[in-house]
């Protein structure tokens, strides 16, 4: 009396009499939408892993995987922090460096042992490594030590051994880990030479490690991206066709001091008009650095880009209220904005941070447009929205790909979308102020000829319509000493 899965018997062929259960999966394929809220950061540290992304969820885990924040431009933990200010939790963070990147090193006892700090960076010069007599009798003990890092402790090495062999063994246990009581290093190599001294006590400090970061410039599944402080025209058709590549929504910056009549003419000349992009003016924002106990000028692209992460994709960063801003460029002169420069920076699709804003005195996004020149789809939403139905349908509807085409199967697959779909608009992330049915999805023989059924393709045919922002509240107000009131009376009579 077997029982197996759906498929794994020819149903028509069975030869035993028996009982034969099959387990059916569901018939609806149900899919849940990506995570929205990731934000990738491309910059310089004085830690970590080069060129490769990590995932950082507060400060304190970046501060512990990348060393403190740096008072300098293209800082990733300034541009993180920002984020953070704005509810921004969920990071993909890319160490860059210039090249010129060095590790820390020190030396034990000449040509015995050499130590090297994991990665490159200023940090590992806090680096010590302390050998002392072991807890056993005849060992050794190596302890390294990394300020705001538990030590670690390697002890009881090399028992019974001598000459070369005790560095090697004290090598192989930094490196290697002791089994059954701790792992390898995570802050240091450590390199055996040939020597064949005795060891002796000594705290020894590293030195020489670099961060790399004067010449920085510039798939994680995140939604929003942005490489910190880069503020050159030359590179934003690259980031413009990475965005659009994978799916991310790039935010853009022009350099800090700028002037609308030279951000507008760069931008054109860039020749950037897509959705992929949000390119913010350079009125830069002051930042208060505890850290460094500094108030200093940092990109405005950590905020932005912070408010877009934190903020459900159907929705526009227009008049939403950034949090830790000192001041800008702008402000700090006392001066705002008139229509006439906000107009010119919105026709050429350049979004920028004032105070006020629409909805008050604070500071907030003055558009929540991206740098496409078409009003259909120049808004934050669009572009976000558009990624996020697009890469669920590709992360999720490959679940029909293998299966035989039927007329089940293609109602199965539509059923999919339209749950999908239906999802969005009881959330109210889809929809219209009709409040009739905001999408439409068709598979079936109007869209699926048996021509194109014979050659393997099945094709779903999926209209959205997303929920308009508003941008512009007109209030007709008519007054006067002449002006007629008529009013409908809609007093209800008793009953």
């Amino acid at each position: 009396m077997p029982v197996i899965q759906q498929g794994q018997i020819n149903t028509t062929a069975l030869i035993v009499p028996d009982i034969y259960v099959q387990i059916i999966p569901p018939s609806v394929y149900l899919l849940n939408g990506l995570p929205t809220n990731i934000l990738g950061v491309v910059g310089s540290a004085t830690w970590g892993p080069v060129n490769s992304p990590t995932i950082i969820g507060s400060m304190a885990m970046y501060a512990q995987l990348f060393g403190a924040i740096q008072n300098r431009k293209y800082d990733m933990g300034t541009a993180v922090a920002a984020a953070v200010l704005q509810g921004a939790n969920n990071f993909r963070c890319v160490r860059v460096t210039d090249g010129t990147d060095t590790a820390a090193n020190t030396t034990v006892q000449a040509n015995c042992l050499t130590l090297t700090s994991k990665y490159t960076g200023s940090l590992g010069n806090s680096l010590q490594a302390i050998i002392s007599a072991g807890t056993q009798a005849n060992t050794w003990k190596v302890t390294v030590t990394l300020p705001g890092v538990v030590p670690e402790v390697f002890d009881n090495l090399a028992s019974g051994l001598s000459g070369n062999a005790v560095w090697v063994a004290i090598a192989a246990a930094i490196n290697s880990g002791i089994s059954g009581l701790r792992g390898p290093s995570q802050l240091i190599v450590a390199t055996a030479g040939a020597g064949t001294s005795a060891p002796s006590a000594a705290t020894l400090s590293f030195s020489g490690g670099t961060d790399g970061a004067t010449g920085v410039g510039a798939n994680t599944q995140t939604s929003i991206a942005m490489l910190a402080d880069c503020d050159s025209s030359t590179v934003w058709s690259t980031e413009i066709a990475f965005g659009l590549s994978e799916g991310i929504y790039m935010i853009m910056t022009g350099p800090a001091g700028d002037t609308i009549a030279n951000a507008t003419a760069t931008k054109a000349s860039a020749g950037i008009d897509s959705y992929a992009a949000k390119l913010l003016f350079g009125d830069w924002v002051y930042f208060n650095d505890t850290v460094n106990n500094v108030i200093r000028l940092i990109s405005p692209q950590g905020y932005v880009a912070g408010l877009l992460a934190n903020l459900s994709p159907q929705n526009s960063s227009l008049n939403k209220q950034l949090y830790g801003i000192v001041g800008t460029q702008k402000s700090y002169a006392n001066q705002t904005y008139s229509s006439a420069e906000l107009q010119s920076l919105g026709q050429a699709g350049i979004d920028i941070i004032t105070n006020p804003v629409p909805g008050g005195s604070y500071f907030g996004p003055r558009f929540g447009r991206n740098t496409s020149s078409n009003a259909v789809i120049h808004g934050d939403n669009y572009t976000r929205m558009t990624n996020y139905i697009a890469y669920t349908l590709n992360a999720g509807m490959g679940y029909y790909v293998g299966k035989l085409q039927s007329l089940t199967v293609q109602q199965q697959a539509l059923a999919t979308i339209s749950t999908f779909l239906d999802n969005l608009w009881q959330q109210n992330m889809i929809g219209n102020s009709q409040g009739t049915l905001p999408y439409s999805a068709e598979i079936d023989a109007g869209n699926n000829p048996p021509s194109r059924v014979a050659l393997g393709y099945m094709e779903a045919d999926i209209s959205v319509q997303y929920l308009a922002v508003i941008e512009y509240f007109l209030i007709n107000v008519q007054g006067g000493q002449s002006v007629q009131i008529n009013r409908l009376n809609t007093q209800i009579a008793a009953i």
